[in-house]
């Protein structure tokens, strides 16, 4: 019960709303959201990150959030496989979802909750 407490302390942090560059209009997607943390869970995330990453993998289908990765990536990536199936005569279906503010509008606390009864 111990860990479950330093790991909420260390999970506390501020939201501060700044103006994005074309801040032309005062409505709420002209700001974006940093958050503050205390330096004690940088330098906790740190540590993990150093220890465990050899543990840690991505999928290669992932874009998002990953180290040489980037959104023209994702886009190069979707273009080859529509064209592949265009070329081979097959019809392509493509859904896209923006989920930019999918995690704007959620409860972290209760996300944190469960994945950590997951393990």
């Amino acid at each position: 019960m111990v860990i479950f407490l330093i790991v909420l302390d260390l999970a506390n942090s501020y939201t501060v709303p700044l103006p994005k560059e074309d801040n032309t209009r005062n409505t709420i997607d002209s700001y974006r959201g940093i958050s503050i943390s205390p330096i004690l869970s940088k330098v906790f995330e740190q540590r993990v990150l150093t220890r465990y990453s050899k543990f840690l993998s991505a999928s290669p289908n992932q874009f998002g959030f990953k180290k040489g990765s980037s959104c023209g990536l994702a886009i190069y990536s979707v273009r080859k496989v529509v064209e592949h199936y265009t070329n081979c005569g097959s019809t392509v279906n493509v859904c896209l979802l923006d989920l930019s503010k999918a995690f704007d509008k959620m409860n972290h606390f209760a996300l944190y909750i469960k994945l950590m009864s997951r393990y």
